[in-house]
């Protein structure tokens, strides 16, 4: 479902991002990562690819975006570890809509959680949506803050990197659709993947009560 209201959407998304990246530079791509990493609607399959793209045209420098990427990705994912480290769980329920969430969907993120935790705060950062939302399992259960920050910036360290390579590889002002849905096209696979590894996960844990 997430993935087709990103592809729906991928053309206005396109035009806001490159809007904003073009007139604000390295402050855009850290705002916009911000607020994705705050579980806010804004995608970094249509952000990172752009940047890639930019930075091979050299209107930025490729290590100066990846670093305002990642440095915007860190502070919206400890803005939610510290929601839920601080706010709690009831508190966070009742307002999850603000985030276009289903209370359902972040009870049966945070039981995941509870049950693979460091390994669920590196896989995560490779799957749009859980990415992001698993920042407040992680801060409901108080965990380790040096553990949780180490793990995260290994992810979506690598997730940015990625998404970047692909727009400075492949990307010019013809071909940014084709980059952004080889993105989602990637993006797909990999929810796909942790969902099984959920589904199996779950089903062992019930067979193993």
């Amino acid at each position: 479902m997430y993935d087709f209201v990103y592809a729906s959407s991928l053309s206005g998304l396109y035009a806001y991002a490159t809007s904003m990246v073009s007139s604000y530079g390295y402050a855009a791509i850290f705002g916009l990562m911000a607020l994705e990493g705050s579980s806010l609607p804004v995608p970094s399959e249509a952000v990172l690819p752009l940047a890639g793209g930019l930075a091979a045209t050299g209107l930025l420098n490729f290590w100066m975006a990846f670093a305002a990427a990642l440095l915007g990705s860190i502070l919206g994912l400890a803005v939610d570890y510290y929601i839920g480290y601080f706010v709690g769980k009831d508190i966070v329920y009742k307002h999850i809509k603000l985030f276009r969430v289903k209370r359902s969907t972040l009870e049966d993120f945070d039981s995941w959680f509870n049950r693979n935790r460091v390994a669920v705060v590196f896989l995560s950062r490779f799957v749009p949506v859980l990415r992001t939302l698993m920042s407040f399992p992680a801060g409901f259960a108080r965990m380790d803050k040096k553990t949780f920050f180490a793990y995260s910036i290994a992810g979506t360290g690598i997730w940015d990197m990625a998404l970047m390579a692909i727009g400075y590889l492949t990307l010019d002002s013809a071909t940014y659709p084709s980059a952004a849905i080889l993105a989602l096209t990637i993006a797909g696979v990999m929810v796909v993947g942790v969902y099984l590894i959920y589904r199996y996960s779950k089903s062992y844990s019930h067979r193993n009560k």
